[in-house]
């Protein structure tokens, strides 16, 4: 068991001591805290487990599994706080942790790998696709704002109307990316030899014998302790956000995709160190891409049946920052290569608008 594993076996503890906190009826910020702690570790123990079960059951199964299940923590909390009518926050949510995703885990992933090799690359080409598609994402989070900003005496139905059908084109893209990614160009995404080492090969082997019920059983039971944890977060939320002085704009893009993506995060700059940058890539932007292609689709359809007014039209500051990210992220990515420098462009970046939302009233 390596030291990472062994760190978020300890933090489990925080699980039930966040059932606990809420029992005692503890300061909202506490709960707000630990429960946020405690989920990092279960989706550490989802995304374990999620990998471990597609390496037995193959890859276009386990691809189409990965696709699914890797951001459920995202997912189930975005929709246990869609139940509890807090929209904004859900929406916040979404451009958090795409922005997060391109700036900070990506940014933390060149910088630290570029300060241990002086430059490092990875495949243009899925960079390329990576870009286009999140150029695609990024029109559809303007598109609400532009018929918004242009239309007098807009009704909601209109932006709610549009937001399902722009969502259920979203879904229809990400199954072609997935069909394009596993099937018919998978060539492309085939990681290339030196990107594992004998000893992950060896690794790998050992999975394939690994036991699938004992990790379908893990992926249940954390599953089911995230959606009570969620809960508990989400009811302190509205609390320990008055009592701290946060916006619900801050709290949304910032400090909930902190909680839900450090995982993520750690993996990305882990992947770097070691120089398999095709690796972190494939985390970082990969994640945004099923956030704004997968998730704020199945949000928008499941908030729309639940009777919640979830659609696509985001605070203009929020699709700034995601225009924002998108665009640099895109400019130092499609060549394949990066240093040191570039990833403190992207950190420094995800710091000022980190501040900006901080200071938005």
């Amino acid at each position: 068991m390596t030291t990472k594993d062994k760190i978020l076996l300890y933090m489990l503890v925080f699980v039930p001591i966040s059932f606990i906190a809420e029992w005692l009826h503890l300061h909202p910020v506490i709960v707000f805290v630990i429960s946020g702690l405690a989920i990092i570790p279960l989706a550490a123990w989802i995304a374990n487990s999620t990998e471990e079960i597609a390496t037995v059951v193959g890859p276009s199964l386990g691809g189409l599994l990965n696709a699914t299940f890797g951001n459920a923590t995202e997912m189930i909390i975005s929709i246990v706080a869609l139940r509890a009518g807090l929209v904004e926050v859900v929406k916040a949510s979404i451009t958090g942790t795409i922005v997060a995703n391109l700036l900070l885990a990506l940014g933390a992933a060149i910088f630290l790998g570029g300060l241990r090799f002086k430059e490092q690359s990875f495949q243009p080409k899925v960079a390329r696709i990576n870009a286009s598609s999140l150029n695609l994402a990024l029109v559809v989070l303007l598109t609400p704002t532009a018929i918004d900003f242009t239309s007098k005496g807009l009704q909601a139905t209109t932006i709610n109307n549009f937001s399902a059908v722009a969502a259920i084109l979203l879904l229809v893209f990400y199954l072609l990316m997935l069909l394009f990614s596993m099937k018919t160009h998978k060539d492309i995404y085939e990681l290339r030899a030196t990107e594992l080492d004998e000893s992950e090969q060896a690794d790998k082997s050992h999975q394939h014998a690994t036991s699938l019920w004992k990790n379908v059983a893990i992926l249940l039971i954390c599953t089911i302790a995230l959606v009570f944890v969620s809960d508990v977060l989400v009811a302190s939320l509205e609390k320990a956000i008055t009592t701290l002085g946060f916006t619900s704009l801050f709290t949304g893009v910032i400090l909930i995709p902190l909680f839900g993506g450090a995982v993520e995060y750690i993996t990305a700059a882990t992947f770097a160190m070691k120089n398999k940058m095709d690796l972190a890539v494939a985390v970082a932007m990969g994640s945004s891409l099923q956030i704004a292609m997968f998730v704020a689709p199945i949000l928008v359809l499941a908030g729309q049946l639940m009777g919640q007014p979830m659609n696509l039209d985001f605070n203009p500051f929020e699709v700034l920052a995601v225009a924002i990210a998108v665009l640099i992220t895109n400019s130092i990515s499609t060549d394949g290569n990066s240093n040191w420098l570039e990833g403190a462009l992207l950190l420094i970046t995800y710091a000022v608008l980190g501040a900006a939302f901080y200071f938005h009233p």
